[in-house]
């Protein structure tokens, strides 16, 4: 078994079994394409046990996330049957390690993207937008991590939930989103704050699906990045968030 695909069954089995684990980076040494690896192959072992890949998730997509992470470019993870929740229906919280919520906006779409694309060229392969909220989840202890060891654990990605789907040719660059736990607001923002506009995230999505040799396929789903802070989750809590114009997108989080 190579190193890295070692790496990948370590995460693999972190997120099987909800158990943190100590950061990779802090006993191996491998650079971003081998964390894209490990993140492929781990997600590949997943696939072997009957998952099926549904999409990509946008990471970083925050401008202030960015300056605050020193980073010049985004990342992103792969998205499985088996990551999806259902809107207003239990979250099992035992099947996470210490999961958070960030609201988003999701993109269905219509026909592959893949490459260099305009903006106006990634909306056309669109068919719909959806309120929706990501579940990231780090395997690692105390939610702590190097560039490296996030993009290995596939971007934190663990959860998300779609709420209804609207035509795309409804102007989303600026929607006020209200996300609450139990009512009460916890994070207030708006689809602006995904890089300034949503389609940006959709467009790099595809540059990035390029440099992987995996087309974004018709049908899938892009998750395009938060557009607050993440909250910390816990059991008990009625998560929500409502989209102007979108819509809601609700779920419960369970012992």
């Amino acid at each position: 078994m190579s190193d890295l695909q070692s790496l990948a069954v370590t995460l693999d089995n972190a997120a099987q079994n909800a158990q943190a684990i100590a950061q990779l980076s802090h006993a191996e040494q491998f650079s971003m394409a081998d964390a894209y690896e490990i993140q492929k192959r781990s997600i590949a072992l997943r696939v072997a046990r009957g998952a099926k890949r549904v999409g990509m998730k946008m990471g970083f997509t925050s401008r202030a996330k960015m300056i605050q992470m020193g980073l010049f470019d985004m990342i992103w993870g792969r998205l499985t049957a088996d990551m999806v929740l259902e809107d207003g229906a239990p979250m099992p919280f035992k099947k996470y390690v210490h999961p958070r919520v960030e609201p988003e906006i999701a993109f269905l779409l219509k026909k592959p993207l893949i490459g260099s694309i305009t903006p106006m060229q990634a909306l056309a392969a669109v068919e719909a937008i959806a309120p929706a909220m990501e579940v990231i989840d780090s395997r690692y202890a105390n939610f702590k991590f190097a560039l490296n060891d996030v993009v290995a654990d596939n971007a934190s990605s663990s959860g998300f939930v779609t709420g209804p789907w609207n035509s795309p040719t409804l102007d989303f660059s600026n929607l006020g989103l209200v996300m609450s736990f139990n009512g009460r607001p916890v994070q207030i923002g708006s689809t602006a704050g995904i890089l300034g506009h949503p389609l940006r995230s959709l467009v790099a999505a595809a540059r990035f699906a390029e440099e992987a040799g995996e087309p974004l396929e018709a049908g899938w789903i892009v998750m395009a990045g938060g557009a607050t802070a993440a909250e910390a989750l816990k059991p008990g809590t009625w998560v929500e968030m409502e989209m102007q114009s979108l819509g809601r997108v609700a779920f419960n989080v369970a012992a």
